[in-house]
């Protein structure tokens, strides 16, 4: 048995258990989202608050049932040894409530017998046995006359007790979770909006905003959400207004050139035919070309293109492209095979349809190795080459302009994917770029059936 006084005394190991969490519950904290995370670290903070708070209570109760405990056992300590002065008898069944009384009784805690040997008078309190007891004893004639007085009834309100604790604090814990969980509703709501309004604008749409309302006598530092919600909406019309300037820049600069290649081209013409004529004129094409597709690119960035649409037959549709010559006219040293499978409606815009496929196949042609494969399969084209394949930055993060990639895939502007993916989104139709498993580049257009 326990001998230590009843202050020292450890609480019960259900209340021991609520202040060591296990760690697989503090390890799934970090997959709870924001709200969740907060609504748990509140309930877990009012969780350790009434697990001490019950601690104490708990102690206090018990202190206060030991004392009561420790005052009967020497009262009828008192009463037994006064008896036993008196008429030189123990009477061993002393009261009707359980009390006994012997001298050197054979269950004394040995802790109680040596304090009564060593000429003291001392009381034990044992709560934590399958019965529970106080003991108190003295010497007596070089003997040990001790009294016990059963606890049972006691122990069952202690535990009772403890079970109040327990459902009180649990209340309060749920309580403090719901709390915290629609108190964090409102901050996690206002950092989903800002993360979905970053998202568009990361994918193209700067005129997206937050617009975070305000709170009355709003100071910067005071309010984290506002702040973020301020400088998101300050970095988008900034970047905004950068890439506006850049795209009035470009299409001016297109736009001016226009003339004066005009005027080149038509002097190119006039030169007499050698072979530094041919060249010339190579490279007047050319300037010509790169000059259309920097004002194309302008014209789509600044997101005034509108499609012409209506309902084709796409298979025919890109059969009657493939024998009027629209791609015989790329530089190339093989031709394009051309198949169909099905035949499907599209709704779209035939001319711009033209333009992507013809800048799909001119990419493959100049960029990829021979043959280059034009399928038709429902609503979807397939252009496939059999070169080294698409570099994987350009898988990763799509096209860019002037930026061609891998040295393997020759020299170029950049600006025939972008352009082919520009008028897609115009007509509705999307582009997906892959490499085949057996080598080459493949590109797929998505068309809206019709």
């Amino acid at each position: 048995m326990d001998g230590r006084p009843l202050e020292q005394r450890r609480a019960p190991a259900r209340l021991r258990r609520l202040a060591r969490p296990p760690r697989r519950v503090l390890a799934a904290l970090n997959t709870l989202g924001l709200r969740w995370k907060i609504a748990a670290l509140l309930a877990a903070g009012c969780a350790v608050v009434a697990v001490a708070i019950g601690l104490l209570i708990h102690q206090a109760r018990l202190d206060q049932v030991g004392a009561s405990a420790r005052s009967g056992a020497s009262g009828q300590l008192v009463r037994v040894r006064q008896l036993y002065e008196l008429t030189g008898q123990v009477d061993q069944d002393s009261t009707r409530d359980g009390t006994r009384a012997a001298i050197d009784a054979p269950g004394l805690p040995e802790p109680l017998r040596e304090a009564a040997l060593a000429g003291r008078r001392s009381t034990y309190l044992d709560m934590d046995s399958a019965d529970p007891a106080v003991w108190a004893a003295r010497p007596v004639g070089g003997r040990v006359l001790s009294v016990r007085l059963p606890l049972r009834e006691q122990a069952d309100e202690m535990a009772e007790f403890d079970q109040q604790l327990l459902v009180s604090g649990a209340v309060v814990v749920a309580l403090a979770a719901l709390g915290g969980a629609a108190l964090a509703s409102r901050l996690s709501r206002d950092l989903r909006a800002a993360a979905a309004i970053a998202r568009r604008i990361s994918q193209g749409d700067l005129d997206a905003r937050i617009d975070h309302p305000l709170p009355p006598g709003f100071r910067h530092g005071r309010n984290e959400v506002a702040d973020l919600a301020t400088a998101v909406d300050t970095m988008a019309a900034s970047l905004q207004r950068r890439l506006e300037a850049e795209q009035r820049f470009t299409a001016d600069v297109a736009h001016e050139l226009r003339t004066p290649l005009t005027g080149l081209h038509t002097a190119a013409e006039l030169l007499p035919p050698s072979r530094p004529t041919e060249l010339v004129r190579d490279r007047v094409c050319a300037l010509r070309t790169l000059t259309e597709d920097l004002l194309e690119v302008a014209r789509l960035d600044a997101d005034v293109e509108r499609p012409d649409l209506d309902v084709h037959p796409l298979g025919a549709l890109v059969e009657s492209m493939v024998q009027r010559g629209l791609f015989a006219g790329q530089s190339t040293e093989s031709g394009v095979r051309f198949g169909g499978v099905g035949e499907r409606l599209v709704r779209t815009d035939a001319r711009r349809l033209e333009r992507i496929l013809a800048n799909l196949v001119g990419n493959a042609r100049r960029h990829g190795g021979g043959p280059v494969e034009l399928c038709v399969d429902g609503a979807v084209v397939t252009v496939r080459d059999h070169g080294p394949g698409f570099p994987e930055h350009l898988l990763r993060e799509g096209p860019q302009r002037f930026k061609t990639g891998a040295r393997e895939r020759g020299q170029g502007t950049g600006l025939g994917l972008t352009i082919a993916l520009g008028q897609a989104a115009v007509v509705g139709a999307r582009v997906e770029l892959a490499n085949a498993p057996d080598g080459g580049a493949v590109a797929v257009v998505r068309l809206p059936e019709a």
